[in-house]
């Protein structure tokens, strides 16, 4: 009876941590899934953008839109130091850091000690901080060669992405960057967390301390456009109202000088991403980095733009043959700069051989254990250490332990949805990887508890999803149901959720969690949208307009942001409505002239010809009922 007994409770014990481990597994892939998803909308972004240089009579009127006069103002002035100390005042009522250049130890422990306490650095010392950071990386190669000879190890450090109580949980743990605690951050510092702006001041205060000892690599995205998108943009200009726009100008600028690579000992290969079957290190460390400013898609764009124009100046000393095959020789050297950044910067490793076009993220490329072991025949190297892709323990092996990926996000999804991780390289090279998980929580959540949380927030993303696509998913639902009961098979309804929303995920598990099904085991196919509803300003909208914001209003709020060049948040009805009638023919859908007109005219509140679009665009989001 004992043994009976413990065999009932082991076999219920395997049976709950298989199901416990099945909805992680599948909550995890919801996340990445529509994570991938919405980076694919940027590559949609980037052809929106050509569309616009080709739909605009005169190119002069859109130019701007890629280009930021502040950004240039900021470069070509060189303001200095002083300038700033001169322009810019520091209240007696300011209790935070004030720093003095150059930067000591002290002053680095006193922002560590302001960030801890939720205080802000100073605009001041922060445009302060960013100029001479900018001197510091101007001076620095494309490619970072480091020797463990000089430190007993060097730590690796994988994205960050705003989460500044990881950072401070490394530090913790591993120890203040030093002369004998030598670090490399390997990009993707900003976006997502609340505290991008922190982090960036303590890794730029350490760089200009020990600028030797301290390393960043260029993420994807240290990058204006992917800022608009995922955060940082309004982080800055909530916390500096008065002096955001030329600390992001500036912030623009530096993102540019980071170098791309490190490599040490000459055997250890650190990048952001990964690489391709194209990949030439030494091309890379030759080009001008930061003249490929803004590589995210819309990079090579500008790049072919730019060169179009410069080749256009000199037509009156050139014949059109010459003309042509310099404009060709240009546009291809532009664009295959922007090709070998994008790859490096975007690129995932997978199991299977060759190199392949990476289509969930839009950019970059797959590539395999092959192309890893070309690269390293080539350049005698035996380790690639990469970052870029969330991974649920902080780091993974592939490629027969040539690849590593370091992820040091932890809770990235979620509270509980993973762990973070570091890595301390020894002199011979041998990876030791530290894990770790910041919690918010004064007690420790159990198990059952982690996943509970990360279920329901990963569920309430899809549902978000599905209800911003609900007239395809109704259309297809309708193509399965050819008696109009409402009902489908349960292979039907997955069959109709995958063709429309294409996220590949285990939809047959997910829909006990996402629609109802009648005792003759069929599906209640719009029992998907019970729950949810589009928040919209006026009723009177039609109901097919509402939708079609709400599921491109990320890509709507970045047109408008860059069109936007005072960062005012206000652009005039003309603008507004044009990019907005633009966009929608780009895509293929109706424009709804009368009812969009009637819907932009409601918002002009105080009738001055102008909108808020940012409050606009906000009004249309997926709203849970529920809550």
């Amino acid at each position: 009876t004992v043994i009976r007994a413990a065999i009932l409770i082991q076999n219920w014990y395997r049976f709950t941590m298989a199901r416990l481990e099945m909805r992680r597994r599948y909550s995890l892939s919801i996340f990445q899934s529509i994570e991938y998803a919405d980076e694919q909308d940027q590559l949609q972004l980037s052809n929106f953008f050509t569309f616009m240089l080709d739909h605009y009579t005169h190119p002069d009127s859109v130019s701007h839109i890629f280009t930021s006069p502040s950004v240039s103002q900021l470069v070509d002035e060189g303001l200095c130091l002083t300038e700033f100390e001169e322009r810019i005042d520091v209240p007696d009522s300011y209790y935070g850091p004030r720093l003095s250049f150059p930067l000591t130890v002290e002053d680095a422990n006193a922002l560590l000690h302001a960030f801890r306490n939720e205080q802000l650095l100073h605009a001041r010392y922060v445009l302060q901080l960013l100029c001479e950071t900018r001197r510091v990386l101007k001076e620095m190669p494309n490619i970072t060669h480091l020797s463990t000879s000089y430190s007993k190890e060097i730590t690796v450090c994988g994205d960050l992405h705003g989460n500044l109580d990881d950072l401070l949980l490394i530090f913790y743990k591993n120890g203040l960057p030093s002369e004998q605690n030598r670090y490399v951050f390997n990009g993707d510092f900003v976006d997502r967390g609340k505290n991008s702006m922190e982090i960036l001041i303590i890794l730029f205060a350490f760089l200009l301390i020990y600028p030797n000892d301290l390393h960043l690599n260029r993420g994807n995205h240290e990058d204006y456009i992917m800022n608009l998108r995922y955060g940082f943009t309004k982080e800055v200009s909530k916390k500096y109202k008065d002096h955001g726009k030329q600390i992001l100008c500036l912030l623009r600028d530096v993102f540019s000088w980071l170098p791309l690579a490190t490599i040490i000992d000459s055997k250890v290969l650190i990048l952001h991403g990964g690489i391709s079957d194209t990949t030439d290190l030494d091309f890379l460390n030759a080009l001008e980095r930061n003249k490929v400013r803004d590589h995210i898609h819309v990079g090579v764009i500008l790049a072919v733009f730019s060169l179009y124009c410069g080749a256009f100046a000199t037509a009156s000393a050139l014949d059109s043959h010459s003309l042509s095959a310099l404009t060709c020789y240009r546009s291809s050297l532009a664009r295959l700069c922007y090709l070998q950044i994008l790859d490096i910067l975007w690129s995932d490793p997978r199991s299977q051989n060759g190199c392949t076009p990476n289509k969930c993220r839009g950019g970059g490329c797959y590539f395999g254990p092959d192309v890893t072991a070309k690269l390293f025949e080539k350049y005698n190297l035996k380790m690639l250490i990469r970052s870029h892709e969330f991974k649920p323990e902080g780091y993974e092996i592939s490629h027969n332990g040539k690849v590593i990926t370091i992820f040091s996000a932890s809770n990235y999804y979620e509270e509980g949805s993973n762990r973070g991780a570091y890595i301390k390289l020894n002199p011979e090279l041998i990876p030791r990887f530290v894990q770790y998980r910041v919690s918010k929580y004064t007690r420790r959540q159990n198990l059952r508890e982690r996943v509970g949380t990360i279920e329901s927030s990963a569920l309430k993303s899809l549902r978000e999803k599905i209800y911003a696509h609900r007239s395809e998913l109704t259309s297809a639902f309708a193509q399965y149901d050819l008696n109009g009961t409402g009902k489908i098979s349960v292979n039907d309804w997955a069959a109709a959720m995958e063709s429309v929303l294409q996220l590949e995920l285990p939809w047959r598990m997910l829909r006990p969690q996402l629609a109802q099904m009648n005792p003759d085991g069929e599906v209640d196919f719009m029992s998907c949208f019970y729950d949810l509803k589009i928040g919209q300003p006026i009723k009177e909208v039609q109901p097919a307009l509402v939708e079609t914001l709400c599921r491109y209003r990320k890509d709507l709020e970045i047109i408008f942001n860059v069109i936007d060049k005072d960062h005012s948040g206000l652009i005039s009805l003309e603008e507004f409505g044009q990019t907005w009638k633009l966009f929608a023919s780009h895509l293929g859908i109706d424009v709804y002239d009368d009812s969009f007109d009637k819907l932009v005219l409601s918002i002009d509140y105080n009738k001055d010809g102008h909108i808020d679009f940012n409050e606009f665009l906000e009004a249309f989001h997926v709203v849970h009922r529920l809550e």
